[in-house]
């Protein structure tokens, strides 16, 4: 069994990584490593094992405490936030130094704490899989990417040993390329300890360095041009093309389930042909038709968001490098479009979460691109991502079939231009009419900092309602205020009929089961 952890979770490769970080922290009790090991739900039951062999293997014993250069290690389960991104949050209540991630990850770039990855060894019948490929070769004439979920990575040279010595016995030629996991480590560093890491020559060509203002040195956007190359980086994969070629001449064979990632890759590249090898039925399959319905459908909610006047900015993370310029960047645009915006911090959203929020017509959710689309059938209002904000909410953007999940694509230090004229009538395909925006002079009155929180909370609350029939102006709030005026209910008044209640109360003593006040039968 210890063989076997070590083996899945990578212990002596995780124990050299502390040794050689040599993370420390000064305090007055000693020098100690904080490291916090961050197990999804599904590994949770190895959690203690992997625990004690990483102790074996860096020589703590069981305690780990009392002496200099000891090692602790926390394990952290049920994050606030989604379970493929570092949890910065948690990891800091107990001022970690480093993340340990096990599983599957989106490769989100870290804010603040370093991070080692373990993405495990799922495993693959690489026979099977190179036949598979082989025969995708043979009925297309294109060049082909092979792409993969992260817990297959191990498997990635036998694939292409077996795939090399299948391809000889065939006459046929063909260019199949594989695709390089990205990094099993990111440091978040300042540039000072950047520039002094090099003068030291200490580098690491595993690393992704992150600079302290949240933008990834390391341009971690989609694609990026490269000299004469186009170099690609997305979830947690790395591949070049030479700049002549686009992706819609390469055929993507993805091996892996249909998750979250795979997602990711066909509405990414979604004027691509692609086929998943299905690692469990171990064959191909060409069927992407649903993604492609998730594709027009959220052309569907992008239309429905123009015609918003509330828009809620949901913070899905507060640990993904970048998250800070991508909110501020989505208020002046909301700004710019004439609409309200208001700020909400939510780990996991659902449709009870939301439900307490009925004035906002729209929602941008700020999260890691393979945790950006929520499915918002059941919500009361449609839940949109940032690439989907800017589509709605700029006049004149026009969709190209492009699509981005990953805000780092979109962050710009340009502020949008923010008009006071009204701008024309523009068509609305929901109301099936033209329909004006709400001009800027209209929610300046408005304005958040006008007032403060109690003085716009007292003047809403004292308001009469004039309209007992309705619950809201249909598309004529223009903000939470109009929108609690509008409303029939605004909750119990604080005017109390009858006598006052006292001013203490004494509770009962003793247990559930008996209160010292209750005589039973068997008592008496």
């Amino acid at each position: 069994m210890g063989d076997d952890i070590d083996a899945r979770y990578e212990v002596p490769r995780t124990a050299e990584f502390i040794r050689a970080r040599a993370y420390t922290r000064v305090a007055l009790q000693g020098v100690f490593l904080f490291l916090d090991v961050k197990f999804p739900d599904e590994m949770l039951r190895d959690a203690a094992a992997v625990a004690r062999a990483l102790r074996r293997e860096l020589g703590c014993g069981g305690g780990g405490g009392g002496g200099g250069g000891g090692v602790k290690l926390f394990v952290m389960a049920d994050t606030a936030y989604n379970s493929c991104c570092v949890d910065e949050v948690g990891a800091s209540h107990i001022d970690a130094q480093c993340v340990v991630h096990y599983g599957h990850a989106c490769m989100s770039p870290t804010s603040n704490l370093p991070a080692f990855f373990v993405f495990g060894k799922t495993p693959l019948d690489t026979n099977a899989c190179g036949c598979s490929l082989l025969e995708c070769s043979r009925e297309s004439d294109k060049r082909i990417l092979v792409l993969y979920g992260l817990e297959y990575a191990h498997a990635l040279d036998d694939l292409k040993a077996v795939f090399a010595e299948l391809y000889k016995s065939h006459s046929h030629s063909v260019e199949v390329q594989y695709a390089d996991v990205l990094c099993s480590v990111m440091s978040p560093s300042s540039a000072a300890e950047r520039e002094q890491g090099q003068s030291n020559g200490s580098t690491h060509s595993d690393d992704l360095s992150i600079q302290s203002d949240g933008v990834p040195k390391f341009v971690n956007n989609c694609c990026h041009v490269e000299g004469s190359t186009h170099k690609y980086s997305l979830g947690g994969l790395t591949w070049s093309t030479s700049i002549d070629d686009n992706m819609e001449d390469y055929l993507l064979y993805w091996i892996g389930q249909d998750n979250s990632a795979f997602a990711n890759i066909v509405l990414t590249f979604n004027k691509c042909d692609i086929v998943r090898y299905d690692t469990v039925a171990n064959q191909p399959s060409r069927d992407v038709s649903h993604l492609m319905k998730i594709l027009r459908r959220r052309y569907y909610l992008v239309e429905k968001a123009k015609d918003a006047n509330i828009i809620g900015i949901l913070v899905g993370t507060l640990g993904v490098a970048g998250y800070l310029h991508i909110i501020e960047q989505m208020k002046d645009l909301i700004k710019a479009a004439g609409k309200k915006s208001y700020t909400l911090v939510m780990g996991r959203p659902n449709s009870a979460k939301l439900a307490n929020f009925p004035e906002c017509e729209v929602f941008v959710y700020v999260s890691c691109a393979q945790t950006a689309l929520l499915d918002s059938k059941d919500f009361l209002a449609p839940v949109i991502t940032p690439f989907e904000a800017v589509l709605a909410f700029s006049r004149g953007r026009e969709w190209t079939g492009e699509y981005l999940l990953d805000f780092k694509d979109l962050i710009s230090t340009d502020k949008p231009e923010i008009s006071g004229t009204t701008e024309e009538a523009r068509f609305s395909f929901i109301k099936g009419g033209y329909v004006e925006d709400n001009c800027l002079e209209e929610n300046e009155e408005q304005s958040e900092t006008s007032l403060a929180l109690a003085e716009v909370t007292e003047k809403a609350l004292s308001i009469k309602n004039q309209n007992n029939d309705a619950v809201l102006y249909q598309g004529g709030a223009k903000s939470a205020i109009d929108y609690l005026k509008a409303r029939s209910y605004r909750g119990l008044t604080g005017e109390y009929e009858g006598p006052a209640p006292d001013s203490v109360l004494t509770g009962r003593t003793g247990r559930a089961a008996g209160y010292n006040d209750e005589k039973t039968e068997s008592t008496q």
